[in-house]
């Protein structure tokens, strides 16, 4: 990175409802730019440090998918950081983001990046939880919009069972839509199915869901696996036979994006991001 651009690390959080997903659209009509999460940050940015902001995410998040620990990264010069935040402390950007940012994303801080950090490359892992409940009536009114519903009962045994045969290293292209030159060989680390029902929110449960990296849909088709077999729609055998496809499966259910979180990102020791990064850049094979 030029030795006169400072990179900034911004902690977010977002409600996804309302936007296109994280990543800056422009429609090929000529209409106007759709919303996202992206997309607005980058405005809110450039206006306030008078740059053309370019922001890097840990992990693009799809359509009403929400974020609770989000990370990203910014490079601005420095003379800019100066002149634009009295001091050059970054984290008063917090509060000036908090004054331009629209209610359904959040800035949690701004610090100055060590060296070697790169937001999407330097990432060791993704956390995810997805949030739903297969009570009759729905998710509470509070929390209709970060909680999917499930329209049947499912057995929540079974569904740890199907998840435990996908944690692993593995090709997992029957979960993922293709994107061009991508590989979908991705490391699922952790998987595992909760109640966390109470008085007020029956017969709600949570899938938390942990990997190196995430392809697109990625979470959403485990998870919708878990809930057909839990369903009794599909066998058993059904996930260990997903990780022998190397397409796309219409087997597969794809969970409501509303039920999903990113809930926090994991880096390395500073001494060891530029390592992680070099290692993340290398195509993955089994």
């Amino acid at each position: 990175m030029d030795t006169d651009q400072l990179r900034l690390r911004l902690d977010l959080a977002y409600d996804g409802t309302d936007f296109h997903g994280w990543a800056r659209q422009k429609p090929q009509d000529g209409t106007e730019s759709l919303r996202t999460v992206q997309g607005v940050l980058e405005d809110a940015l450039s206006l306030i440090l008078r740059i053309d902001a370019v922001l890097t995410v840990a992990g693009r998040t799809d359509a009403g998918v929400h974020a609770a620990g989000q990370v990203a990264h910014l490079d601005v010069p420095a003379d800019r950081l100066q002149q634009r935040t009295i001091d050059g402390d970054p984290m008063r950007l917090v509060r000036r983001l908090a004054r331009l940012l629209p209610d359904d994303v959040r800035v949690h801080a701004v610090t100055l990046a060590p060296e070697g950090f790169d937001a999407r490359f330097s990432a060791l892992r993704r956390h995810y939880v997805y949030r739903l409940t297969t009570h009759p009536r729905g998710p509470l009114p509070t929390r209709a919009r970060d909680t999917a519903h499930w329209p049947k009962p499912v057995d929540l045994s079974a569904m740890q069972s199907a998840a435990g045969v996908l944690v692993g290293l593995h090709d997992f292209a029957a979960f993922c839509k293709a994107r061009p030159h991508a590989t979908t060989i991705r490391e699922l680390q952790a998987f595992t199915w909760h109640d966390v029902s109470t008085p007020t929110e029956p017969q709600l449960y949570e899938a938390h869901v942990t990997a190196d990296a995430f392809c697109w849909n990625m979470v959403r088709s485990l998870v919708g696996t878990c809930l057909a077999v839990g369903e009794g729609r599909r066998e058993a055998t059904l996930p260990a036979h997903l990780l022998e496809e190397s397409e796309r499966s219409p087997l597969i259910p794809l969970a409501p994006a509303k039920g999903l979180s990113m809930v926090g990102v994991d880096f390395p020791a500073d001494g060891d991001l530029a390592a992680r990064t070099h290692i993340t850049r290398d195509r993955r094979v089994l």
